[in-house]
């Protein structure tokens, strides 16, 4: 079941979803959703003399990034076909019987953003700021300011609270996440 406003305003209120820093109720909470801003980290590819990124061995796409901060009133020049790592500026904790799936907001879509490329789904127990996957896939540079309104998480209740929480799995590679991060796909 996807929450509406009302249950997220009251799951808000009681806790049991948490945001840090609190959401302006007003503007952020929409019909059967909650907008998280944009945070003021980017992590951008370098050009690399590798060939290829081999998903076996991490040397290959580790240390393939440097990280840009911006100031509240600079923008981050997306350029177009860019691929970055950014994050959203609330961090969230998710109770151990919701889930979440963050989207684009269609007013940026329409400017040609991509949000997530795969990873929409976030894990009851999830705890840490989301890292957004996103690409301008549009004809012209974007700028993008911190705290804009980037993405939409819609929450959905579990039929039962999962036994395996994100935060009690042994291999949740991104648990407490502050920034971006480069992919951890050989973590165990």
């Amino acid at each position: 079941m996807i929450l509406s406003d009302r249950e997220i305003k009251k799951f808000l209120a009681e806790n049991k979803i948490q945001i840090t820093p609190a959401p302006n109720i007003e503007e952020q909470v929409g019909s059967a959703s909650l907008d998280l801003r944009l945070g003021d980290e980017f992590m951008i590819f370098e050009h690399t003399k590798n060939p290829y990124i081999d998903t076996r061995k991490p040397e290959t796409f580790s240390n393939i990034t440097h990280l840009i901060k911006v100031s509240e009133n600079e923008p981050f020049v997306f350029q177009p076909g860019e691929f970055v790592l950014s994050s959203t500026l609330e961090e969230i904790f998710l109770p151990d019987d919701i889930a979440a799936r963050i989207d684009g907001r269609s007013s940026l879509g329409r400017l040609g953003i991509v949000i997530h490329s795969t990873a929409g789904h976030i894990d009851p127990g999830f705890k840490g700021k989301i890292v957004l996957e996103m690409e301008n896939i549009g004809m012209i540079p974007i700028l993008l300011y911190p705290q804009t309104r980037i993405c939409q998480l819609v929450f959905e209740m579990l039929s039962s609270p999962t036994t395996n929480p994100y935060y009690k799995k042994k291999n949740a590679k991104y648990i407490g996440a502050q920034s971006p991060q480069e992919s951890k796909l050989e973590t165990n």
